[in-house]
């Protein structure tokens, strides 16, 4: 499956100039064409989403990313049901082990109401029931997710707020059950986020090749 990206926004762990070290951030078709080392079409038509740990940021963090996401954001009530199917490999992981691989995000803040992780060799979870929730519930979706090993993860989302993150690899399942967003969410932007976000600060100490990689096989995303 080729996996179009071209009208995604690609936030890069590359600063946006000289004199402005904050993230770029820009389509899909253009990080393509100007950074083809940090985003990489492959021969099969999946693509490679890189982020060394020592990059630039966000102005809020010292986390680098190479993630796509939706360029529009929507409301839980336009559409019946929102899916995100990703699915990826992860080549190479940062020295912390543990890289943020999907998201369902909210315009303006930084308290998603779902992140799913790779950790250690798990798929896991934070979810937010409400909006700006101090601290997310953490579950374990799927243990035994080597690096190098094909898995999907897929976040369906329902106009109720009523979602559901599932995530398989090898043959073997795993899933979150049916969670609810309060209507604390009902009037919240939301989109999509995917690719490799890094859980460990960089610092002066931060080894050059430190990093995470990743190649997304196949995406879909849709609002129905």
């Amino acid at each position: 499956m080729t996996v179009n990206i071209s009208n995604l926004t690609i936030t890069t762990p590359v600063a946006t100039s000289s004199t402005n070290p904050v993230a770029l951030e820009l389509s899909g078709a253009e990080a393509l064409a100007r950074y083809p080392n940090v985003v990489t079409a492959l021969a099969d038509g999946s693509v490679q989403f890189s982020a060394p740990t020592k990059g630039a940021s966000s102005k809020s963090t010292h986390r680098t990313r190479c993630e796509w996401k939706e360029p529009n954001y929507w409301l839980l009530a336009s559409a019946a049901e929102h899916i995100n199917m990703q699915e990826m490999t992860l080549t190479k992981v940062n020295s912390a082990q543990k890289v943020v691989i999907s998201q369902l995000h909210v315009k303006d803040d930084d308290s998603p109401p779902v992140k799913v992780f790779w950790s250690k060799g798990n798929i896991t979870l934070g979810f937010r029931e409400t909006f700006n929730q101090a601290t997310p519930v953490n579950t374990t979706l799927l243990k035994g997710v080597p690096l190098g090993a094909k898995f999907t993860v897929t976040l369906r989302v329902l106009a109720s707020g009523a979602l559901t993150v599932t995530a398989s690899c090898n043959g073997k399942a795993g899933s979150s059950g049916s969670l609810q967003m309060d209507s604390s969410w009902r009037s919240s932007l939301l989109n999509f986020h995917g690719g490799v976000y890094n859980q460990v600060d960089y610092t002066d100490a931060t080894a050059a090749d430190d990093g995470s990689i990743c190649i997304v096989s196949a995406l879909s995303l849709s609002h129905e």
